[in-house]
């Protein structure tokens, strides 16, 4: 089993900056895996924010690219994302996912809110 903790998320004005943290435990040793970070606004789906793989391919979505990034600390077993020029619309609650073979887990979301 594979276990997620968010954090880092709270309340920042436009323009600002969050990290936001994934720790990662559990069994974890697979060789090959996603790690993404997802989010969900208030009345919308879950869509996807970023990813990043096992070899270092990362993927943004169109309305993040530039102003976040997706990393991780292997020694922490830590994934991040690095939220720059934050926007009212990057409201919502951001949740982190990993793959690994056919298993998906989720971490239970840390919320995000952008607003003056």
């Amino acid at each position: 089993q594979v276990q997620l903790v968010e954090s880092g998320g709270g309340l920042v004005q436009p323009g600002g900056s969050l990290r936001l943290s994934c720790a990662v435990s559990g069994s974890i040793n697979s060789i090959y895996y996603v790690m993404s970070w997802y989010r969900q606004g208030p009345g919308k789906q879950r869509e996807l924010v970023a990813s990043i793989t096992s070899g270092d391919l990362t993927n943004y979505a169109d309305s993040v690219k530039g102003r976040f990034t997706i990393s991780r600390d292997n020694a922490k077993n830590t994934v991040y994302l690095r939220m720059n020029s934050l926007k009212p619309e990057d409201t919502a609650v951001y949740y982190c996912r990993r793959i690994q073979g056919p298993a998906v887990y989720w971490g239970q979301g840390t919320q995000v809110t952008v607003s003056s």
